[in-house]
């Protein structure tokens, strides 16, 4: 194999495995980094990360943490593992920016392929009784957090199909919305029904406001009546799909037991037990934090004894925020934020696309560990990572996707 067609040949296999165990994304990821380093063009790889909106706040969130593990320097078993993953957040989003044109959009076919293999494998898992190999175990059957991870992933295709489907005749995308339709219901129904996530429930309900926000911002008159519209049709489904309706319930009954200072493992339940001592934690040392990989330490300081198993907070800013202090929180914030501004700056459809993806990521880690967790953000970083790439190339166009895409 030519070595300048390596990292295109890595970029697809990582796009194609996104949905597979960990391990395999895992593999993919040294094997990007490896390819990089033995190819050529590694200064031109370096000036185009340097160059996007993401590099500074990028720094930022690198350089804080070193800082915390210089002058808070108290080391705990977590320490080496959380260190890990705040690095590994900052290198997959780093590596997918210095992809070239051409290896950016294998990727994203590798991803496309990925998402329609994946959504068969579901469907034929509910017709035929598929062996349990973990090679899809995943997706076929609720496992953890990988299964999460799956959901969101499915999301942010969704969302990109929510774009097509909010096209404009011009555009000539007409021919696409009917089968970009289908894949959002196809996506309601794996994350209502067959993969059913709370979080991802909701972002597929909130992502057609946020496209529409993007598509018609200079428009208020018609980007309120279609909110309105939206509205109600959310309403609707929330009213009309008992599936939804019940979960919703369910997490809004959790909360208020826990508001009465009842524990319980159940999701939102649990949650706002965490939020409430992780923010403590972090109002006491607001600074540096309890120093890189404190969380768990405190969190079992502060938890009934069966409730202390937990690893994280399931908010990865307050998890940045108890070990980094209110600037490590910032930090990471400002990083998912300037990727939620990328997207927001290109006004076309791919500007869109890379805006929805982001704003999964905000909202996911909001209310999961979608970038500290590896199950979850391993894959997630790297298929919102290459869409704000192609969002940064300005001469790049989704319908490249389809045929040979000349490289920048």
């Amino acid at each position: 194999m030519s070595f300048n067609k390596l990292v295109r040949c890595v970029a697809l296999f990582w796009g194609l495995v996104v949905f597979m165990p960990v391990g395999v994304n895992y593999l993919a990821f040294f094997a990007l980094i490896l390819g990089m380093l033995i190819q050529t063009g590694r200064v031109e790889r370096l000036r185009r990360v340097r160059q996007h909106l993401l590099f500074w706040p990028l720094v930022a969130y690198v350089g804080w943490t070193l800082i915390v593990l210089t002058f808070q320097p108290t080391l705990y078993a977590q320490t080496p593992s959380n260190l890990w993953h705040g690095a590994r957040i900052a290198l997959t989003l780093a590596l997918a920016l210095a992809l070239t044109r051409d290896e950016a959009v294998w990727a994203m076919r590798g991803f496309a392929i990925a998402v329609m293999v994946s959504l068969t494998v579901i469907g034929l898992s509910h017709v035929i009784a598929l062996p349990d190999w973990a090679i899809w175990s995943s997706l076929i059957r609720v496992t953890g957090n990988k299964s999460i991870g799956i959901d969101l992933l499915l999301t942010v295709a969704a969302g990109s199909a929510i774009v097509v489907a909010l096209a404009t005749r011009s555009n000539g995308s007409n021919g696409s919305r009917g089968p970009a339709l289908a894949l959002v219901g196809a996506v309601l129904v794996v994350v209502v029904g067959a993969l059913p996530n709370r979080t991802s429930q909701l972002i597929v309900l909130l992502m057609p406001a946020a496209a529409a926000w993007h598509q018609w911002r200079q428009h208020r008159g018609r980007l309120l009546l279609i909110w309105a519209g939206l509205i109600m049709l959310s309403g609707g489904l929330v009213a009309g799909v008992p599936a939804i309706q019940n979960r919703l319930v369910e997490g809004l009954h959790n909360i208020q037991q826990a508001q009465t200072g009842t524990w319980s493992h159940e999701s939102w339940g649990i949650r706002l037990q965490m939020y409430r001592n992780t923010a403590a934690m972090v109002v006491e040392q607001p600074l540096t934090g309890w120093g890189i990989g404190g969380w768990t330490s405190q969190w079992q300081q502060r938890a009934p004894a069966e409730f202390a198993g937990y690893n994280m907070p399931h908010n990865d800013y307050l998890w940045m925020g108890a070990q980094a202090g209110l600037p490590g929180a910032l930090a990471l914030l400002a990083v998912l934020v300037a990727a939620c501004v990328a997207g927001w700056k290109r006004r076309d459809a791919t500007g869109r696309m890379a805006f929805l993806a982001a704003l999964t990521v905000v909202f996911a880690a909001a209310v999961n560990s979608a970038t500290r967790d590896a199950n979850i953000g391993l894959s997630l970083l790297w298929v919102v990572g290459v869409y704000l790439c192609l969002a940064a190339d300005t001469g790049f166009d989704f319908s490249m996707l389809r045929r040979p895409a000349p490289d920048a």
